[in-house]
């Protein structure tokens, strides 16, 4: 199956205007049950409450009728089961789609199709969701654009509910400049309209993807390759006076141009583009802003005290220099990330202080490493000893409630830590670690010559 779909990207990145024809026969026994075995057991149940160990008793059989459901088009995915999670730190919710796990079985299979055609066709500022790229990566990519460049202004832009709106019809025809596979065609619909159950109710799909499906972000991707990507290559950038660069993480962006102008043209024609493909603007989120080597010159002309700062990925972005001088791209965790972390540190020891001490501390420091491991990148060491010192009092606060009685003053809270010592703040990742970023440029050149 791997040698298939290897083939299968290969004649995608050698053939750009090949159309597949015939896709929906691997989606056999050996890739659903391959699917099946990737699955994470630990995973919240659909609308069906199956689990994996509930479907692995019965595996040969169950995997014989889906499969036999497919070839019939008899097959039906079950409503995604949808859940609010609260966002921390505010009164609003995001929605989360839970599918049948029958159904993330399929939509597996189907991911691994679409990546293997569509990888030789996604743009090399396209991150989110793909194979070896990561969010550092991303940022790896932004810090170069603006140090390297001509870079002078930052136009920081938001989907309003990407999610929720993408237009059905126009997926199928994005889908439809590679795909000819009738089968295909009707599974991806069957799945878009499916429809969700919430507290009880079922709803109807006539349009969007259920965030927290397994296909999602693969369709996402496609969606906004053709409605975003290819438009910035070849019509904006083109058309700009000076130097103009986009960074994409799923539907998170950020442009940088050279010129106030071509900002505010690309800002005013962004908005009718989306228009076109069923999205907006969250305009309360998007702005223009001068970013950039000559940024705090233009700030104390306009009689500010600092330029302005933008947010990406769960970082605010700052104009600062270097210990020679120089002009420099620095990041921080934002405000907001932050915030919604240590509240969601604090919630985790509240309902778990009278676990066994041991057992609380040990995971207490994997949740500090994992903070660790995304937001421990260069210039943002002092923002994780301020986590890591309000994680130890809220520590403190909390173990202190156990009982009527405080079980700590400082003195023994300081004993305490010395034998269940916290991990300390670490830099995991090195922003100007040029290995993957020269070898990504000498991919992007190749394949440019290739078109």
């Amino acid at each position: 199956m791997e040698t298939k779909l290897a083939r299968i990207a290969e004649i995608a990145k050698v053939r750009p205007n090949e159309k597949f024809t015939s896709l929906a026969h691997l989606l056999n026994e050996d890739m659903l049950k391959q699917c099946h075995s990737e699955l994470k057991g630990n995973k919240a149940s659909g609308i069906d409450q199956v689990t994996k160990e509930e479907y692995e008793q019965n595996l040969d059989a169950n995997i014989s009728s889906l499969l036999s459901s497919l070839k019939k088009k008899s097959y039906h995915p079950l409503p995604v089961k949808r859940v609010n999670i609260p966002k921390p730190g505010s009164d609003k919710t995001r929605p989360l789609g839970l599918p049948a796990y029958e159904d993330k079985i399929v939509q597996l299979g189907l991911t691994k199709i679409l990546t293997a055609i569509y990888e030789a066709d996604f743009l090399d500022f396209s991150f989110g969701f793909r194979p070896e790229r990561s969010c550092h990566d991303a940022l790896r990519m932004l810090n170069q654009n603006i140090e390297r460049g001509k870079v002078s202004y930052i136009v920081d832009a938001d989907i309003s509910g990407f999610f929720d709106h993408v237009d059905h019809n126009w997926m199928m025809k994005f889908l439809g400049h590679r795909i000819s596979d009738p089968s295909i065609h009707w599974l991806i619909r069957r799945i878009l309209k499916a429809g969700y159950m919430e507290e009880g109710k079922l709803y109807k799909t006539e349009e969007g993807t259920p965030q927290g499906g397994v296909v999602s972000p693969i369709l996402a991707n496609v969606y906004l390759h053709y409605a975003l990507d290819i438009w910035f290559e070849n019509a904006v950038k083109p058309g700009c006076r000076g130097e103009s660069y986009i960074v994409r993480y799923a539907d998170d962006f950020v442009c940088c141009f050279q010129y106030k102008e071509d900002a505010e043209r690309f800002y005013h024609a962004l908005v009718n583009r989306l228009g076109k493909f069923n999205l907006s603007i969250a305009t309360e989120k998007t702005k223009i802003i001068a970013f950039g080597r000559f940024a705090e010159d233009m700030s104390n002309k306009d009689d500010k005290k600092k330029p302005d700062t933008f947010d990406f990925l769960g970082f605010t972005h700052y104009c600062s220099k270097s210990s020679q001088g120089k002009f420099r791209v620095k990041r921080k965790t934002s405000l907001k990330k932050y915030k919604a972390a240590l509240l969601r540190i604090k919630s985790w020891i509240r309902y778990n202080r009278n676990t066994p001490m041991k057992v609380l501390v040990e995971e207490l420091k994997a949740k500090l490493r994992g903070h660790y491991q995304y937001y421990g990148i260069t210039d943002n060491a002092s923002m994780l000893a301020s986590f890591l010192y309000d994680t130890t009092r809220l520590l403190f606060k909390w173990l202190n409630r156990r009982s009527q009685r405080a079980s700590f003053n400082w003195s023994k809270f300081n004993m305490f830590l010395s034998k269940y010592e916290l991990p300390r703040p670490k830099i995991c990742v090195n922003i100007y670690d040029e290995s993957r970023s020269i070898v990504r440029f000498v991919n992007y050149v190749m394949r440019s010559r290739v078109r």
